[in-house]
């Protein structure tokens, strides 16, 4: 190097060193509003079916173990089938599931790597008829191995296998109670502090070995900062630390934060914001109990007799507070944190198919 380059390199060394560094925070990567979620299916479209026939009586305050027994299982399966079939707008129940859930790219279904995640917090829990069905479509139809399938709820999960021992499972498939819990760091998005603020959430989603996710969520009541309900969005507070949404900065924000993250959605590619392989699927709302109250920790209050299901999440949520607690229920529903969404994610209720009804699948020939 010439005497002449070398001062120069000196020059610009030194007046980059007397500039003070500023470390600005790395945001997560996270979808962006209006990006593509699920190549086959809208995920504005929800879908359910309201039938008494599912349940044998009715019993509003039962507990877990009594539903179990409550519940009519053939009755289930085809109306599960009807509203795949409505989801994914196919002619046959084979076509719809295969439509819904994606095998994940350079893998068989052999070696796909399922996550489901359940809720089993206090009192009320998915039916196992509706969780084995689920299990089922992935093992009989589309040919995962059961033990590639993890039940979990980092939350709540630790007795899974006592107190809830849910039935008629493929074998082989993993009750993993809170599969490790949360234990490993990652950052969340926004709005939650502008995507510069980390949680804690479970390995597996952080580290990229779940290829499908599935919600399988219940129909509570919770507090209004939560839009007075527990649902698809909130249930994955068994994925996320849940202390961290009742902070300063936490709350709604954290809640859509954590479901605009590429462990819940997918791997999001961070030029346009799209999904490029959609991790969560399936979102499922048994309602076929359900409880009013603000909190997580009471029994079911009613018996609406009612199942619904999307492939994403805060859509399910939406028409589910809005069509089915306000409107059915006349529950309390805090609509500024409802709407949110939707706008959040880049979508108003004008988006909604149906009028933002839920779209009736018990016409749907199964």
């Amino acid at each position: 190097m010439s005497r002449r380059r070398f001062l120069a390199a000196t020059a610009s060394t030194v007046a980059l060193t007397a500039v003070p560094t500023i470390i600005i925070p790395k945001r997560a990567e996270a979808y962006q509003p209006g990006g593509r979620i699920h190549p086959n299916v809208n995920p504005l479209r929800v879908v359910g079916v309201t039938d008494p026939g599912m349940i044998a009586g009715v019993k509003e305050n039962a507990s877990w173990a009594e539903q179990e027994e409550l519940v009519v299982s053939d009755v289930i399966l085809e109306n599960m089938d009807r509203m795949a079939v409505a989801l994914a707008e196919e002619s046959s129940p084979a076509d719809a599931w295969k439509k819904i859930l994606l095998k994940p790219p350079g893998k068989s279904w052999k070696d796909a790597v399922i996550a489901i995640k359940s809720n089993q917090a206090h009192l009320q829990h998915p039916q196992s008829v509706v969780l084995g069905k689920v299990c089922r479509v992935l093992t009989d139809l589309l040919g995962a191995k059961g033990s590639n399938i993890h039940v979990f709820d980092a939350c709540k999960g630790q007795d899974m296998a006592t107190l809830t021992p849910y039935k008629g499972l493929p074998e082989g498939v993993h009750l993993a109670g809170t599969w490790g819990g949360y234990n490993t760091d990652t950052t969340v998005a926004r709005p939650y502090f502008d995507g510069t603020r980390k949680s804690r959430c479970i390995a597996p989603l952080v580290k990229d070995e779940v290829d499908i996710l599935i919600d399988m969520a219940m129909c509570k009541g919770h507090n209004p900062q939560f839009g007075g309900f527990t649902m698809c969005m909130k249930n994955y507070f068994g994925t996320f630390d849940p202390s961290t949404a009742h902070k300063d900065g936490g709350g709604a924000d954290y809640l859509i934060g954590i479901n605009k993250s590429p462990e819940i959605l997918g791997r999001i590619d961070a030029r346009t914001g799209d999904v490029l392989f959609p991790r969560q699927q399936l979102c499922i709302i048994d309602a076929l109990w359900a409880s009013e109250k603000p909190s997580p920790r009471v029994p079911t209050s009613a018996q609406p007799n009612a199942l619904l299901m999307g492939v994403f999440g805060p859509a399910v949520d939406y028409v589910c507070a809005m069509r089915l607690r306000k409107d059915v229920l006349d529950w309390p529903v805090q609509e500024q944190v409802a709407k949110r969404c939707l706008t959040e994610f880049g979508y108003s209720e004008s988006d909604l198919p149906n009028g933002g009804q839920i779209i009736d699948a018990a016409a749907t020939r199964a």
